[in-house]
């Protein structure tokens, strides 16, 4: 789509906004404003907007279910280089928007149903906020707000709830709820959290490294720590972007070459030393030692985790540009140290911040189809 610009200027008379002239007829139905201008003279304020045209699809999926099945992000390896090449384009464009104060709204009248069975502060809030920035709005159902807590199947649940919204983002336990909700959803189902992926963390800590250091290909990420949901995620991604996981784990908590699955063959080396692990990598990264749900292990994981808290020493066997990341909430003094978190190699807030925008560009994608930049 190339970007087409309209203007219609407003005048201020007699305490109403009149039309006073657009450049094309009926433009303002399909246009979308994205920034304004004031000019005044002794008889009226005018105001002129600039608009974009952005394409919408059609509603037609949720009556006719021999439409094309909707796309899903449930896990990384849901989507091609290609694709994410795409999302990365877009989530620069829509973040320097953003960060130039100029509206965007492609998803006018369209609603995200947001799905929790798990807490959340970042899922929740970057897709509420991207939601409304893109004009639409967002529904928070809490496990306890719904049918869900009475034992409604997921089945029924996804049935309804798609028939009234745009597009679904879960936050939930076994990836096979949320495989069950997309397999009878009628929209697309994105996931924010399984016990098994965090796919829109690792979009988003992708992005982040691409923005500071450039192509991500050929690099070497070391992950300390539990190998967990996002450990499993960025090994995902390691396939399809071609970089390299290091995981050092303490003793039965290690990834397992049956887990790390396609990334096993050519771009995951398990590693009994951290510091080993960290020796030349480009990104340090790692996850608190008790993930949600295993809150009863908690004192026997700090002992077992011990030496497995990122420190200035396994930063120092990195490279000397290399960045750390973590995708927060973090434990200072637990999985890693105040002195690495605050510290100059640190892109953790950065890394926050893009959960908005790369989630922004995720949504886009699946609600209205490829946006050129």
């Amino acid at each position: 789509m190339g970007e087409a610009r309209s203007w219609a200027c407003f005048r201020r008379a007699e305490g109403r906004a009149e039309l006073a002239e657009v450049t094309r007829p009926g433009a303002p139905a399909s246009l979308i404003p994205i920034k304004f201008l004031v000019g005044m003279s002794a008889e009226s304020v005018v105001l002129v907007f600039y608009f974009d045209e952005v394409p919408r699809k059609s509603r037609s999926s949720r009556s006719d279910m021999t439409a094309t099945p909707p796309k899903h992000f449930l896990q990384i390896s849901d989507f091609s280089l290609e694709e994410f090449d795409h999302l990365i384009a877009r989530t620069r464009w829509i973040k320097d928007r953003f960060k130039r104060y100029e509206i965007y709204q492609p998803l006018r009248d369209r609603t995200l149903a947001m799905v929790f069975e798990k807490a959340s502060t970042r899922t929740r809030v970057s897709f509420e906020a991207g939601m409304n920035q893109l004009g639409g709005i967002a529904i928070n159902l809490n496990r306890g707000d719904t049918h869900l807590s009475r034992g409604e199947p997921i089945e029924d649940v996804a049935r309804v709830i798609s028939r009234m919204v745009d597009v679904v983002m879960i936050r939930t336990f076994e990836q096979s709820i949320i495989e069950r909700f997309a397999a009878h959803s009628r929209v697309p189902v994105i996931n924010g959290l399984t016990n098994e992926y965090h796919p829109c963390q690792i979009l988003a800590d992708i992005y982040t490294y691409i923005e500071h250091r450039g192509s991500i290909r050929g690099k070497t990420v070391a992950w300390i720590g539990d190998s967990n949901n996002v450990c499993s995620t960025w090994l995902q991604a390691a396939v399809i972007f071609d970089f390299n996981v290091r995981v050092s784990a303490p003793p039965g908590y290690e990834m397992t070459a049956e887990r790390a699955g396609p990334a096993g063959r050519r771009h995951f080396e398990s590693c009994a030393d951290p510091h080993a692990a960290c020796r030349g990598a480009d990104l340090v990264t790692t996850d608190v030692w008790t993930s949600m749900g295993f809150e009863t292990e908690n004192d026997a994981r700090r002992r077992d985790f011990a030496h497995w808290q990122v420190d200035a020493g396994m930063m120092r066997q990195a490279k000397d540009d290399a960045v750390f990341m973590h995708c927060l909430p973090v434990h200072r003094g637990e999985e890693v140290t105040a002195e690495v978190i605050d510290g100059p190699q640190s892109l953790v807030w950065d890394e926050a911040e893009n959960r908005l925008h790369a989630q922004k560009a995720l949504l886009e994608f699946l609600v209205c189809g490829r946006l050129n930049p």
